[in-house]
């Protein structure tokens, strides 16, 4: 479904990832792991279309969205959930989450029935419902990221990019946004999941990729990532 084959990319003269590859196949959550400043949030940037890869393909659904701009790539169906979850703080909620769908409300995507999906998106996010009416940058952290997945749920996508959903985020918190990635996942949505906490990631994911200084040092199933010790040294405490 979504295919990174040798990319690089990085900022101006400073190099980030050095020919990383990574697959995403259809109806699967895959989480790219590793250390602050390893460049996770830059392969995500490189995918979405806010940064240009320097080299390398990145393939969604068969087709090459490489180098396209990010409205472009949001219409064939990438959805990117930012690290910092970056709401319009003067919008409703309602509003907030209705920008997701944008694309289709212009036809750009013509995919399905978008208030049938908002009406889900509120169900799937009962604290969103109560708050629809409130302006989105009076919410709280954990509220504001809700906003922020529920904003991406809305282009009905054929991949989601989900970057650090539990960054600052109380321990509470964290373990409802996690209960909604697996909810998501009980759906079929295809993910590409960015997580500081690697051991909850790993127990949601079916398959994970290590990052280290711009490189994948280890991949494979998130079971036996679980279990792999330099992993479990590094990343889950072990």
């Amino acid at each position: 479904m979504l295919t990174i084959e040798n990319l690089q990319a990085g900022y101006g003269k400073v190099q980030v990832l050095h020919g990383i590859s990574i697959r995403v196949p259809k109806g699967k959550i895959v989480t790219l792991i590793g250390s602050n400043g390893a460049g996770k949030s830059t392969t995500m940037r490189a995918i979405s279309g806010m940064i240009k890869p320097a080299s390398g393909k990145v393939t969604l659904a068969g087709q090459d969205i490489t180098g396209l701009e990010s409205h472009q790539i949001a219409k064939r169906g990438l959805a990117h959930s930012p690290e910092g979850r970056r709401v319009f703080p003067t919008l409703s909620v309602l509003d907030n989450i209705r920008m997701g769908a944008f694309v289709r409300y212009t036809k750009a995507r013509p995919k399905g029935d978008v208030e049938s999906d908002l009406q889900k998106a509120l169900e799937m996010f009962p604290r969103l419902k109560e708050r629809t009416q409130q302006l989105a940058g009076t919410l709280s952290g954990g509220e504001q990221q809700m906003l922020a997945m529920a904003r991406a749920v809305m282009l009905n996508p054929e991949v989601f990019l989900l970057d650090e959903p539990s960054m600052g985020l109380a321990p509470i918190l964290v373990e409802e946004v996690f209960h909604i990635i697996s909810r998501l996942k009980s759906q079929g949505v295809t993910m590409l999941l960015v997580e500081q906490f690697a051991a909850a990631a790993l127990k949601v994911a079916d398959y994970g990729y290590v990052l280290e200084n711009g490189r994948i040092s280890v991949h494979g199933p998130a079971e036996k990532l679980k279990d792999d010790p330099a992993v479990k040294a590094a990343y889950l405490g072990g």
